[in-house]
Parts: structure tokens; C-alpha cells; sequence
């Protein structure tokens, strides 16, 4: 069975997903119908086709007036509209890609539901009254078909998540900090520029690192609550344009060494969380991992064990491209989970 899908916000993840659904092997059962944007279509078709992170996309890319058309496939351009406006229902749309990086609460998601979309999933981290955050290879076997409003959590809890829960089953977990080395984002200015709801997102992207505030505990604790209170985040983003990295200090409770820690995180990447989480032990820089579609690749050579129960990690990932690729994972599931017709 397929569905029609709708992406909401055609910006770096909106359009890195349309790459994935292309570029991917198995995502044939979604067919994307409509892109909501307020760009003008000449705009939206050269950003499909050119990418400054991503390289060109290797696909037929043309537009009219009102289509993107990829390859042979024709998709439907919608002006911007506001989702109470938005023509789901007539387009028959099954789910909602919401990639705007606007108001993630239930309220919003319940505007493309009344609009006629069967779903909707959000981009970015979301309200407790979700339905389900849903974090690919941890609890996405808890997805069921009556799920309506669901998110994907973050980019940055995709990669922290599978590290805390590895070093959680396998050597017990007393308390631990992360840092997020984030690659500049689109919130950020070329050059200094006054915002007031944020001095230091006032400061020019690639003169300098900036840190700023994160909401990741607090989202990875919503998903684990036993480690309220036992787990903190900083972030700094850096003067470079992909790939991220997180670097992460945990205090275990069973003494372990280096090479323990390496191979706990080795079985997971090909166990229970392969295709979502990598290992590397080249001598790599970040821009080796560009458009890899995995949420976190752990380098191995930078593991660290201090007095038996100090770990340290340094994860690697594709801050866009990874991501996307969990919002397609996710689609495909709730797919899967449909065998009955609209209505």
C-alpha cells in the first residue's frame, strides 16, 4: 500500500527528504504529492537541484507554475498557505512531513488533521502531548496506527539517545554531560546582525563559535526518565556548513575499560541499532561524513576511559542528512501500519 505524502516547509530537511525518498531503494510506497513553500517555483527547483552541503542532485529537476517535477513525477506547489487553508483532504494526503521549524505542539498538528491529513510528523523536538516522539531504533516498534500526531525528536537526540542507551544496558549509568559541535544553521546571520531574542545569535555564523541553549536533556529525558536530574547538554555551533559532531562525558557503574566500551558500541551498530548507528576507527574530519544517512557514527579512536568508569565518546553525523533519513524510516513504518483504505 502507499501513501500520498505532503511536505510542509521546503527548507534543508524538507528538501533533504525529498532527495532520500528519491535516492532511497525502499521508499517506493510513499508518493509525494504536495510541497507547501512560499518560494516561487524557479526557486524552489533550483534548490532542488543544487545543493552547497549535498552536491547537485543527480535527478531530472524542472518546474511550472504550480509543480516541482522530479523526473516524470509532478508535485504540487502550494503557495504558503497557513495548514487551515491547506487542501489535504483534496489532495487526498495520508501524511504531513512538517518541516517549517514552527510551532510543534498539538494545536498545530491537529490544524493538518482538520485540513484532511490522515498524520502529521513533526521535524523537531515537540510538546509532551504528542501522540509519540518517536526516536528510530529505540522505540519505534511502539508506533501504532492510531497515532496521529507524532515527531521525530531532533537530529541531536537521534545521535545522543542509541550512546546513552548502549552505555546504560551495558555498563550501568550513574550521570553524564554532551556537547553538541553543531555546523552553523539558517538561524544564524552572515554577519553580526541585532536580534534581540538572542545575542548571541546576533553574531556572524562563520567568524566564530557560538554556544546557545538546547532543550536536548530535557528531550532525551522524556524518552528515558530515569535519567532525570542525570544528564545535562551544551551546544556551540561552529564556522563550518555540515556535519556535527557530539562529545559526550558519562560516569558509568560497572568499572569498564577502553576496549570494553568499543566493542559494546561495535555490537550495536551491527545489532540492534544498525543502519542508525556507525563505528569508524580511520582518521576521519567531519566532512568525511557528509550525506551519511546514519543518525550518529561513533569514532572510535577517540573513545576514552578514565579511572575505570569515566567514558568518554566523540559521535560524528550528518546533521541534515541523517535526519531525514529517520523522518523517511518513520514514514515507511506508518505506511506499513495502514493496510486499510481512507475513509
Amino acid at each position: 500500500m502507499s501513501a500520498s505524502v505532503a511536505i510542509n516547509g521546503y527548507g534543508r530537511i524538507g528538501r533533504s527528504i525529498l532527495r532520500a525518498i528519491h535516492e532511497r531503494t525502499d521508499t517506493d510506497p510513499l508518493h509525494l504529492v504536495a510541497i507547501n513553500e512560499p518560494a516561487d517555483p524557479e526557486a524552489v527547483a533550483l534548490l532542488t537541484r543544487y545543493d552547497s552541503s549535498h552536491g547537485p542532485f543527480k535527478r531530472a529537476v524542472s518546474h511550472d507554475p504550480s509543480h516541482l517535477i522530479v523526473e516524470d513525477q509532478a508535485i504540487r506547489l502550494l503557495p504558503g498557505q497557513e495548514p487551515a487553508h491547506l487542501p489535504w483532504e483534496a489532495l487526498g494526503i495520508d501524511l504531513v512531513l512538517e518541516c517549517t521549524g514552527l510551532n510543534a505542539d498539538r494545536s498545530a498538528g491537529q490544524a493538518h488533521l482538520d485540513a484532511g491529513s490522515r498524520r502529521i510528523l513533526f521535524s523537531q523536538p515537540a510538546t509532551p502531548d504528542m501522540d509519540i516522539t518517536v526516536i528510530h531504533g529505540f522505540n519505534h516498534e511502539a508506533i501504532r496506527s492510531s497515532h496521529r500526531i507524532l515527531s521525530a525528536g531532533s537530529c541531536t537526540t537521534n545521535c545522543l539517545l542509541p550512546l546513552l542507551d548502549i552505555l546504560q544496558a551495558s555498563f550501568g549509568f550513574r550521570h553524564g554531560t554532551a556537547t553538541t559541535l553543531h555546523a552553523a544553521m539558517n538561524d544564524q546571520p552572515v554577519t553580526d546582525t541585532l536580534r534581540s531574542n538572542s545575542l548571541r545569535l546576533s553574531r556572524a555564523a562563520l567568524n566564530g563559535m557560538v554556544p546557545v541553549d538546547t532543550a536536548l536533556a530535557r528531550g532525551i529525558t522524556r524518552l528515558k526518565p530515569e535519567l532525570e536530574g542525570r544528564i545535562d547538554c551544551t551546544h556551540l555551533r561552529l564556522p563550518t556548513t555540515a556535519v556535527s559532531a557530539m562529545d559526550i562525558t558519562v560516569v558509568v557503574e560497572q568499572p569498564t575499560t577502553r576496549a570494553a566500551v568499543e566493542q559494546a558500541l561495535t555490537d550495536a551498530a551491527s545489532g540492534a541499532w544498525r543502519d542508525r548507528l556507525g563505528v569508524c576507527d580511520d582518521p576521519v574530519s567531519s566532512v568525511d561524513f557528509a550525506h551519511d544517512p546514519r543518525s550518529g557514527i561513533v569514532d572510535l579512536t577517540q573513545i576514552r576511559v578514565v579511572d575505570d568508569r569515566v567514558v568518554k565518546l566523540l559521535c560524528w553525523f550528518d546533521n541534515e542528512w541523517g535526519f531525514a533519513n529517520r523522518m523517511v524510516d518513520i514514514a515507511l513504518q506508518l505506511t506499513q501500519l495502514d493496510q486499510s483504505p481512507r475513509g
